[in-house]
């Protein structure tokens, strides 16, 4: 049986994988589409800056988050000052890290799905008098729809189990920040919690087998859809 507090650390990480994602979904998706359809000069380091994270030791990218978003940092000054938003601490703070770490999962995975839309399908739809938008929202967008839904629950996952750039950027704070993997982590720096160490765990891997059963089911679906 659970108890209030671990039903708390389950709230919490929830509502901040669903931040996260609502975070992180439009810009992946504009990522994504850009990186399977632009011709620039620089994709290619823009493609490695966005899946940087996935490389990068994950206290790092908190660490730069510290920087960044920081009480005097040149992003956390100005939203403090002129929003009253300050993110360091607070579960929003550990949101902002989900989101950075589950963007390189949720781009690729929408970036495959847009490649593997037929160009010719789209240069079919032009050729019948479909503009740029109504090509893209009746073609490309349902096409593609399996991968953004598999990216986007990838990311969820992904968020779920976040811990390096969450601890170091929002800290380990019972009830604001304390997610699954922050909990587990705490009980284990504490004697005789191995039954709530086992039980956060579980609960962790349940919330990882569902969201990926459901990104499979989800994408299966669509797919039928469409075609």
């Amino acid at each position: 049986m659970l108890s209030a507090e671990e039903w708390t650390i389950i709230g919490l990480s929830l509502k901040v994988g669903g931040a996260a994602i609502a975070i992180s979904l439009p810009p992946a998706f504009a990522l994504a589409y850009l990186l399977a359809r632009g011709r620039f000069p620089g994709k290619t380091l823009l493609d490695a800056l966005i899946h940087l994270p996935l490389v990068l030791p994950p206290v790092v990218t908190g660490w730069l988050l510290l920087i960044g978003f920081g009480s005097q940092g040149p992003l956390g000054r100005p939203l403090a000052a002129w929003f009253g938003i300050t993110l360091i601490f607070r579960w929003t703070g550990a949101a902002l890290a989900a989101a950075i770490m589950a963007l390189p999962l949720m781009v690729r995975a929408m970036r495959l799905s847009i490649e593997a839309v037929d160009t010719r399908l789209e240069g079919a739809a032009r050729t019948l008098g479909a503009g740029p938008w109504r090509c893209f929202l009746t073609v490309t967008l349902p096409l593609s729809a399996p991968g953004i839904v598999a990216g986007a629950v990838l990311g969820f996952a992904r968020s779920i189990g976040e811990f390096g750039a969450t601890i170091t950027f929002a800290s380990n704070i019972p009830g604001e920040t304390r997610t699954l993997p922050l909990a587990i982590y705490a009980a284990l720096q504490v004697p005789g919690q191995e039954g709530a160490v086992w039980r956060l765990a579980a609960i962790a891997v349940l919330v990882s087998l569902v969201a990926l059963v459901a990104s499979e089911v989800l994408s299966r679906r669509t797919r039928q859809h469409v075609l």
